[in-house]
């Protein structure tokens, strides 16, 4: 570690094998608290490169626990949250429209950070039992064509390095590793990012890993589709800003878009999507970023109007709601 230290103070980038090997060693205690509290301040101040995330994304899924589903081709919906802008559950609700549609996803999220509500709040508000048992995971993709992975049961890794971000109180390489660590490694991910800087980054490790993708960011500092005002999407086939107006959709409010002061009104906003009694933007918004999801499925080979049909009849049909009193029942 004093040589690693050593490079970083020279401005050095370490390499994808080196990373790797070092969250290895954290998860083994291998360094004092102090030596990780240096390492983790340094590529802070620095800013991480793309074989820095990889790496440690790569020691993450090595030391937690894989999950094999018996399905090709699924997507997960996901933010790297940190917006602070305390937004309804837009990503877990989008996951499932998209799989009342017909199309497989396996969702992986976690208890909320800087909001009232993250998937697991949302998700165990009604009642569901989280689960790492394989069998369980691929009886509901098969039969709802939706799982979800709570993280702490499947990255171990982040128990280790809990107590120091805590004391840190700033963003860490931790936090650009959520969205990359889903243990089920899905093939197709529609993420939503807080920056454009951010947007850019995620777009160089994607294509490293070679899987489909869209990487969303509203201009005004969402991170997902918020329908505010214009966004910017990138995907393997285009690189675009969008207004609310090319998908036909008017502008939302931000008061419209938050999820309240407790996990009990987000949970009535998630509920009130799925029953189709929401308000028009809550609707519209999750419509908008399922349909970017469904887009990322299709290879790109469906136009955006066609996506947004393909979610809208899935609320509109009841087959959403449908799909996740599916799930409640499998997982309770």
């Amino acid at each position: 570690m004093k040589e690693i230290l050593t490079k970083l103070l020279n401005h050095e980038e370490l390499s994808r094998e080196e990373m790797k090997h070092i969250l290895i060693g954290i998860t083994q205690s291998e360094y004092p608290t102090e030596q990780v509290t240096a390492l983790l301040t340094a590529l802070q101040m620095r800013g991480v490169t793309v074989d820095e995330l990889l790496g440690f994304r790569d020691g993450i899924l090595e030391t937690g626990v894989p999950v094999p589903l018996d399905c090709d081709r699924y997507i997960d919906v996901v933010g790297t949250g940190g917006d602070r802008k305390n937004t309804f559950n837009i990503s877990t609700t989008s996951c499932f429209v998209i799989a009342g549609a017909g199309y497989k996803v396996a969702k992986h999220g976690n208890y909320a950070a800087t909001s009232t509500s993250g998937a697991s709040n949302v998700i165990a508000q009604h009642g569901v039992r989280f689960t790492d048992d394989i069998d369980k995971l691929n009886r509901c993709m098969q039969e709802c064509g939706i799982v979800y992975l709570h993280a702490q049961l499947f990255a171990r890794a982040m128990k280790y390095v809990g107590p120091i971000r805590k004391a840190l109180q700033f963003p860490t390489i931790f936090n650009l590793l959520g969205p990359l660590v889903n243990p089920s490694l899905p093939s197709c991910q529609l993420l939503g990012v807080a920056t454009l800087d951010q947007m850019r980054l995620y777009q160089a490790v994607y294509q490293r890993l070679g899987i489909d993708y869209g990487i969303v960011n509203s201009i005004d500092g969402y991170d997902e589709i918020s329908l505010t005002g214009d966004f910017k999407v990138t995907t393997n086939h285009y690189e675009r800003i969008f207004s609310p107006a090319d998908l036909g959709f008017a502008a939302a409010k931000p008061e419209e878009l938050v999820a309240g002061a407790t996990e009990k009104e987000a949970k009535e906003i998630f509920d009130a999507v799925l029953e189709n009694r929401s308000l028009p933007a809550q609707k519209n918004i999750v419509l908008a970023n399922a349909a970017f999801g469904i887009q990322v499925l299709e290879g790109g080979q469906k136009p955006i109007d066609e996506c947004i049909d393909i979610a809208r009849q899935s609320i509109d049909s009841g087959r959403a709601l449908q799909t996740f009193m599916k799930f409640v029942e499998l997982n309770s």
